[in-house]
């Protein structure tokens, strides 16, 4: 299953994320010895277990809510942040990143989905922020695009409307704040059950966990 999905996505463009939330180190170990570089997971104390645990040329994603109180526990090693849903996470990031003494890749999450329970920001809230004296001054954070999370539901029409949604989302972001930033290029949207939606709808990134490791128990 692996080769396939990551030869399909490859030919796309588009970078496999493999979600390892709850997973033991030796199911990485599989698909890294399988050329498979970006892990990600929800949670920092399990980012935290296994980034000591496997080899240091991983990408570490960080995809669940992320506290303000932790991170500076990731701050040294995390490759992309898909979760930034507020300016006061970003001022935190880019403190630590400081502290660091590197530069901390960022996505601007938004909300998408018709459910409630999903984090993230609208598109005025994400223009406040970009416009803000406070966000031009940061030096240690740099935003490479945007994530999302569509509805958990089978009608597919409503699934492939809310990725649309967040493309144009990114679409009005580049043209407004990032028109002249290539590092701008990221859309982090697509799970195991709608990735090829996401991907038709212009995903440039997917987060896989079930279809590569099978169901969480």
């Amino acid at each position: 299953m692996y080769q396939d999905l990551s030869s399909a996505l490859n030919a796309r463009g588009v970078t496999l994320v493999a979600v390892s939330k709850t997973q033991p180190p030796e199911r990485l170990l599989e698909l890294y010895r399988l050329g498979q570089r970006h892990f990600a997971e929800n949670r920092v104390q399990e980012l935290l277990e296994k980034h000591a645990q496997l080899p240091e040329d991983i990408h570490w994603h960080l995809i669940g809510h992320l506290q303000t109180n932790k991170v500076k526990f990731i701050a040294s090693f995390v490759h992309l942040i898909h979760s930034v849903d507020s300016l006061r996470l970003l001022v935190e990031i880019n403190k630590q990143a400081a502290l660091a003494g590197r530069v901390i890749d960022c996505l601007l999450q938004f909300h998408i989905a018709q459910e409630e329970t999903k984090f993230g920001l609208d598109l005025p809230e994400a223009r406040l922020l970009l416009q803000s004296e406070t966000y031009r001054s940061l030096q240690h954070v740099r935003l490479c695009g945007v994530m999302g999370m569509a509805s958990f539901s089978e009608d597919t029409r409503q699934v492939q409307a809310e990725f649309e949604a967040l493309r144009q989302v990114f679409d009005q972001l580049k043209q407004e704040f990032f028109a002249t930033a290539p590092h701008f290029k990221e859309i982090s949207m697509g799970m195991s059950g709608d990735w090829e939606i996401a991907v038709a709808a212009g995903s440039t990134m997917v987060r896989i966990g079930s279809l590569l490791f099978g169901a969480r128990s």
